[in-house]
């Protein structure tokens, strides 16, 4: 090839051509010029967007190549999607539709053009395409039949022009209830081994014993019981909103729970980034973990329309995931579907599943957002596994679970050192032990927690918990104006965050903007239904600080209630001292001092010099009122003498 003075190389390629241009400059030369560069502009946009290259545009042609089939057809739908967007705000004379055409093959590289049959193909198929429609090639068929959430008609093998062989060409099906589906193919298994047939053999029985269980499950679900918006614990939202409960185990090994975890985690994870979307957190979600569940009783508990729920069956190197789409006020179901796949394919399939879903509600993405659907930030499945071990570990929290958990994100990362996730939860267990005196040296963990979020966000500066690690790390330097920046990245980057909205909630508190702070709280709290007990504690003391003191003394008894009952001092902690100054402020001396009372009981070392030290009060005069009421209330200013 190079004493020919040319290269060669394997590219995908995408041609596009305008549907009856001739007749639109006919009637309205000016127009349709107008509109034709509006399309040319949104067609340069998308396809850089999608990491391509427009390497031609004569008239009303484009001729684009990509190095991934999978970025070059996810380009072609998003361009239909828009212009049919666009033109329907037009008139129906003058809607301007494009055939496009994508095939992968090899070409001519010469000086930023390319040439030859790989181009010649995608341009017969594009003639093949239905007006606002997609056709591709065999050759680019195969690379992208189970990693999109579309359809495909086979159209059989097509001679084509100037072509010596007949091309095999499919129309893509963009329409939801056609994911998955592959029509009017006669499709055969060819030859394969015997260990193949083998392995194939056991993966259908092992698949066999879970999908009874399951199909028995589905069937059953069929009879939901619709939910009741007036029973609902919360009003519920305008946007679509949602709760994706743990998936299933059907392996039968308790080993493999993780896997299941991590799907679902994912999957919650990558919805939240939506803001057109209401996600429930993932640890309310998980609250049903291992619990026969009803879908009604979720819906109203958590006040949301929608349930996802599922199973995972893995054995070997094959995993089958089944999930479907409740519409829990209709008792219906959305969408369901079953993916067979190669385990190595699973983030893939997890991008696949939050598409589905998108479009099973009719939310729509920009190009920004469904590119950040996938939030694992790693492709190796020994790495993530040790992350989602690691996840497990780190909520359960204690000093014991922190160190267990940060070895295994340290696993992680030595295995993929890009692993931004992975850099920011080791850094946020140091970040932990900082605070709770964990560590050997308070000052040596924060440092090193601050090192790894500025290393992952170097990595990925779009993660929403990477920010608010920072943002809790500024407040304790006191740098309360950078602690609000990042606090205002993370809400941006995780729109459905709970835990974003808490710890922004944190930053605005301690900077004194107490009305700001008590709304980011109670998002937090209506995100996350079933709320951890510290989120229970910091609202008690925005309601305090505003004036909302009936509202805090009905939050800090159910925060003492609930910390009884498990056993968690931290939560008496924050209830009896929040329910304290409260009483004070509502002129109540004698109950505040009883809230002191107990509080000493479990806590008898505690004096105000200490509880000092732990405020972060942008303005001292803040820290001077609550302290003196505390003082109102019988709190000792000096530890008691030994």
């Amino acid at each position: 090839m190079i004493e020919q003075g040319f290269k060669r190389k394997l590219t995908a390629v995408l041609s596009a051509d305008a549907v009856g241009y001739s007749r639109l400059m006919a009637e309205d030369e000016a127009s349709t010029v107008k509109t034709i560069a509006t399309y040319r502009e949104i067609m340069s946009s998308l396809i850089k967007q999608h990491r391509g290259r427009v390497v031609d545009s004569p008239g009303d042609n484009v001729l684009a190549e990509f190095s991934s089939v999978v970025d070059a057809v996810q380009c072609a739908v998003a361009l239909q999607n828009e212009f049919q967007t666009r033109n329907a705000e037009l008139a129906e004379n003058r809607r301007m539709e494009f055939r496009i055409g994508i095939n992968l093959g090899d070409v001519i590289d010469e000086e930023d053009r390319i040439y030859g049959d790989g181009v010649n193909i995608a341009a017969r198929l594009e003639s093949m395409a239905d007006p606002g429609g997609i056709c591709v090639s065999k050759t680019a068929f195969d690379q992208i039949e189970t990693k999109l959430p579309l359809g495909y008609e086979y159209l059989g093998e097509q001679s084509v022009k100037n072509i010596p062989k007949p091309v095999g060409a499919y129309r893509v099906l963009m329409k939801p209830d056609a994911a998955g589906k592959v029509i009017g193919e006669n499709r055969f298994l060819g030859r394969f081994s015997r260990k193949t047939a083998i392995a194939s053999i056991i993966f259908l029985l092992m698949v066999a014993g879970g999908l009874v269980g399951w199909n028995i499950y589905l069937q059953q679900s069929k009879k939901v019981e619709p939910a009741s918006v007036e029973k609902m614990a919360f009003p519920l939202p305008e946007k679509p909103s949602i709760a994706v409960l743990p998936f299933d185990n059907l392996s039968g090994d308790p080993g493999q729970d993780y896997i299941a975890d991590g799907i679902s985690e994912n999957i919650i994870t990558a919805l939240s980034y939506i803001p057109q979307m209401f996600v429930i957190a993932r640890n309310s979600s998980f609250t049903y973990k291992g619990k026969p569940v009803k879908v009604q009783k979720v819906s109203e508990e958590l006040g949301v329309r929608y349930i996802l729920e599922g199973s995972v069956l893995k054995s070997e190197d094959k995993v089958r995931i089944t999930a479907q789409l409740i519409d829990a006020l209709t008792g219906g179901h959305i969408w369901s579907e079953r993916f067979d796949r190669n385990f190595k394919d699973l983030f893939g399939l997890l991008d696949e599943i939050t598409q589905a879903i998108t479009v099973a509600l009719q939310v729509k993405l920009t190009d920004g957002e469904q590119a950040r659907l996938w939030f694992g930030s790693t492709r190796n499945f020994e790495a993530w596994g040790y992350v989602v071990k690691g996840m497990g570990i780190f909520y359960r929290f204690g000093k014991e679970n922190m160190a267990k958990s940060r070895e295994l994100f340290e696993k992680a990362i030595e295995i993929d050192r890009n692993y931004s996730h992975a850099v920011t939860m080791l850094g946020w267990t140091h970040k932990i032990d900082a605070e709770f005196g964990w560590s050997d040296s308070k000052t040596g963990s924060l440092k090193r927690a601050f090192e790894l979020a500025n290393k992952s966000v170097a990595m990925n500066d779009k993660s929403p918990i990477v920010h608010s690690l920072l943002s809790l790390i500024y407040l304790i330097q006191g740098q309360h104006d950078k602690a609000i920046e990042e606090g205002r990245k993370a809400i941006a980057f995780g729109p459905n965050d709970a835990e974003a909205h808490s710890l922004f909630g944190e930053a605005l508190f301690w900077s004194g903007m107490f009305e700001d702070a008590v709304e980011m709280y109670e998002k937090a709290i209506r995100l996350h239904p079933h709320t951890p007990l510290y989120m229970l504690g910091h609202t008690i003391y925005a309601y305090y600080w505003v004036g909302r003191y009936d509202e805090a003394l009905a939050m800090a008894d159910q925060l003492i209630d609930r910390s009884t009952k498990v056993g968690y001092d931290g939560g008496l902690w924050f209830g009896y001292q929040g329910s304290a100054i409260a009483h004070i402020r509502l002129g109540q001396e004698s109950e505040a001092r009883e809230d002191i009372a107990k509080y000493l009981k479990v806590w008898p070392g505690y004096n105000l010099d200490h509880y000092r030290t732990t405020l972060h009060y942008k303005d001292q005069a803040h820290t001077e009122q609550i302290l003196a009421d505390l003082r109102r209330a019988g709190a000792p200013d000096h530890p008691p003498s030994k």
